[in-house]
Parts: C-alpha cells; structure tokens; sequence
C-alpha cells in the first residue's frame, strides 16, 4: 500500500522526531508552514531545505521513500506553478503567445512558487510519516479540548481526521486494484487524455462502491467494539511533554528567526 500512496502513512521508527510528543509535531508543521510563507528568497529556502534535509536524515527516512510520498502532489505544484508562469509580466519579457506573456520575473516566480509548495508539502509529510494515525488523531482532539467547553466536537473532529488520513493510502490502493482488475478482464486501455478520462469513468463506479463497503465495514466495526465517542474512554499511554519538545520548539524559533533574518538582510 506505502508504495502506491506513502504521502500520509507511517514509516516506522525510532528516531528523536518519532519520539516526540504528536501535538509538537502538529503544532511544529503548522508554525513550519508559516515560515515557509514568510521566506521572500530563494536563499531562504535554501536555508529551509537544508532543515528539512537534516530532518529527514535524523528520522532515519528514505531518500526514495520521501520522493514517493510527494508523488501524487506533484500535479497541484505544477498547476500552481504554471498559473504564476502566466500571471506574472515582471522584467524582460522572453517570449509571447497572444496574450500570454513570459518573463524574467514570471520564470522566477514560478520557481519561486514550485519550490516553496514542495518543501511545504516535505515538512507536512514528515509529521504524518512520523507520526502513527491514531496519535494524530489524539493530538488534535487534546488540542481542540479547550474549545470543547462552547460546544465544539474536538474528539468527533479529531476522529474524523484520523480516518480521512487511513483512508488516503486506502483509496489509492482501491484505485490500483479495481485498475489492475479491469485490465486483467481485457478491458481496452487507449493512450493520452482520452483514454485516461475514460479509464476513470469506467473504474469510478466499482471503486466508490468498494471504498463505501470498506466504510460500512469500519462502521460495524466500531459499533462492535461499543464505540460511543469520548465518554468514559481512558489511555493506556497519556500525551505529555518532555524536555525534548522543548528543543524541538526551540530549534524551530531558530529556523524562523534565521528567514526573517535573511529577509531583513535581503531586504
């Protein structure tokens, strides 16, 4: 399954950035894509990849499995980057097409762009890589608990996150198997856009159907096993702090003080 769809799925481990406390991680990916907006150069997020970089070699991750985790995002990063590829007309125009227009600056913006989504998307696939579902799920339930008292679902939010998260890899999976049925049934696959919208319509029916099976299956489940939400559920391993999300925290402060002084220099 991790080789159809790893963005989102636990790699196992023992690493420092395994062992910290899930909400620091939540709140660590959050505060990391916030410094990644504030980065206004390119020598910012040089700077910023060289974190993520040491990040991942301390939790001890795959180059090939980090680069598999991006994968099925790669679209949105070029879709993104091609919209700024044609909105931005700043500098010295390099080519034109009718109204379309290609410059200096929209070149630059569209690197710019690409590569501050794709480190983005490292950072955030880092926590969910080392960060099991159900910690996750834990993690935002004990940080929406404070908003729980005016009457908001921190533990039906946090459950629902934890399930979309499994059933990520899940409907990749789906999707391969109903794909690799279908063709071992002499279904005829034809080649460009045509043929793949076509594929699509011809598997969509038979996979939603299989997706709503497994979530009936995870319904019944849960029914079984006396599930009824937060009441009188206790942990076998409770979330706390420990000095080592502390170091986490402040070496996080030190990347953002380290952009925005890069920013002020550049500047």
């Amino acid at each position: 399954m991790n080789e159809v769809f790893s963005f989102g799925s636990y790699y196992p481990g023992d690493s420092a950035l395994h062992r910290l406390d899930p909400r620091t991680k939540l709140l660590g990916g959050i505060v990391f894509l916030l410094i990644a907006l504030l980065a206004r150069s390119f020598v910012a997020l040089g700077a910023i990849a060289v974190f993520i970089a040491a990040l991942y070699g301390a939790a001890r991750i795959p180059a090939g499995r980090a680069l598999r985790s991006l994968a099925p995002l790669l679209a949105i990063v070029l879709v993104v980057a091609a919209l700024n590829l044609l909105t931005n007309h700043s500098g010295r125009v390099l080519a034109a097409l009718g109204p379309f227009q290609i410059s200096e600056g929209s070149l630059r913006s569209c690197a710019f762009t690409a590569a501050r989504m794709l480190l983005m998307m490292c950072g955030m696939s880092l926590v969910t890589m080392t960060t099991m579902t159900l910690d996750l799920t834990c993690a935002v339930e004990r940080l929406l608990a404070p908003f729980a008292r005016i009457g908001l679902p921190a533990h039906e939010l946090g459950m629902m996150l934890g399930i979309a998260l499994r059933f990520m890899p899940q409907f990749a999976t789906e999707l391969m198997c109903t794909y690799r049925a279908q063709i071992s049934r002499g279904a005829h696959v034809t080649a460009g856009p045509l043929g793949s919208v076509r594929m699509l319509s011809s598997i969509s029916i038979p996979l939603f159907a299989s997706i709503f099976r497994h979530a009936e299956t995870l319904s019944a489940a849960m029914e079984a096993r006396c599930y009824h939400g937060e009441a009188g559920r206790t942990r076998l391993h409770p979330l706390r702090y420990r000095a080592c999300d502390g170091v986490a925290a402040a070496i996080l402060a030190a990347l953002g003080a380290c952009v925005v002084a890069i920013g002020v220099i550049a500047g």
